[in-house]
């Protein structure tokens, strides 16, 4: 019998999951493996068989309360082999009681579902080729000269669980650019676009409305000259989608964002930007 076994990965070890999403089409950041990594080391296990690599999945643990999971592959040449399943119950028992987000291709929702996920709903990737707008408006500044803390506080509207080290590694990675626009005191919106495999990455892109997002955006834009974009927005916000629309971007691929149990209140009337869809 083939000798198949699950282990966590090496940290060298995380770009294999990064070459293999990118070979499904998900188009990673160049940058991705080190900010992803900075979550939770442990939460990254590889599946072997007969000591090549078969599988890969991320189950990250954000805090004791909710975890999120993504870069669940097969080799393409082992599927249909019960690979997939001995791996994901790994990643599953990594989460312990936590509940657990994930965005998943459509076509496995049915899957998900089995395994006590349910729908939220759907993000879709908008991509195309922009023109570089004009120079940032003069309340533009660097995220990185904002208060730490006051991202942390804006990023708790948005996301399950308190991610600091995470955002801490995605606003600091050199080949990341991030923008704020700050409104009588506050942070009113924010964004950071990133190097992938092809072309660029907005994400996450987060403000008070429709006028300061497309600010931000034109602000990230402008500075990496255009080109190519993408950009994923929760179904349901349809400024976002608008937005999108409005930019040229086109719908290129579709998840559902699904958990196992009840999130806090999250506004996604701020999101006009997922951070990703393998870390959520």
């Amino acid at each position: 019998m083939n000798d198949f076994t699950i282990r966590t990965m090496r940290p060298g070890e995380i770009p294999i999951a990064m070459d293999w999403a990118a070979a499904e089409g998900w188009n990673p950041g160049f940058a991705d493996a080190a900010c992803f990594a900075s979550v939770d080391p442990d939460g990254f296990l590889i599946g072997e068989l007969d000591g090549a690599p078969a599988a890969t999945v991320s189950c990250v643990n954000y805090d004791a309360g909710f975890a999120f999971l993504g870069f669940y592959i097969v080799r393409a040449d082992l599927r249909g082999r019960g690979f997939g399943l001995r791996i994901w119950n790994a990643a599953i028992a990594h989460a312990g009681a936590r509940v657990i987000g994930l965005d998943g291709v459509t076509a496995q929702q049915e899957n998900y579902r089995k395994s006590g996920f349910a729908l939220a709903y759907a993000n879709v990737r908008y991509g195309g080729t922009v023109a570089a707008p004009a120079a940032p408006q003069a309340e533009i500044i660097a995220l990185s000269d904002v208060p730490f803390a006051a991202v942390e506080t804006d990023d708790a509207t948005v996301f399950p669980a308190p991610r600091s080290a995470f955002l801490r590694a995605w606003i600091g990675s050199p080949s990341h650019i991030g923008y704020a626009l700050v409104r009588d005191g506050r942070l009113a919106g924010w964004g950071v676009v990133r190097p992938c495999r092809k072309g660029f990455k907005i994400g996450p892109l987060v403000a008070d409305n429709r006028a300061i997002a497309e600010t931000v955006l034109s602000a990230l834009l402008a500075r990496i000259g255009g080109g190519e974009i993408f950009l994923d927005v929760p179904g349901i916000n349809r400024e976002a989608t608008a937005l999108a629309q409005d930019f040229g971007l086109a719908p290129v691929f579709e998840t559902a964002r699904m958990y196992t149990g009840a999130i806090p209140p999250l506004r996604l009337e701020r999101v006009f930007g997922v951070t990703s869809f393998e870390l959520g």
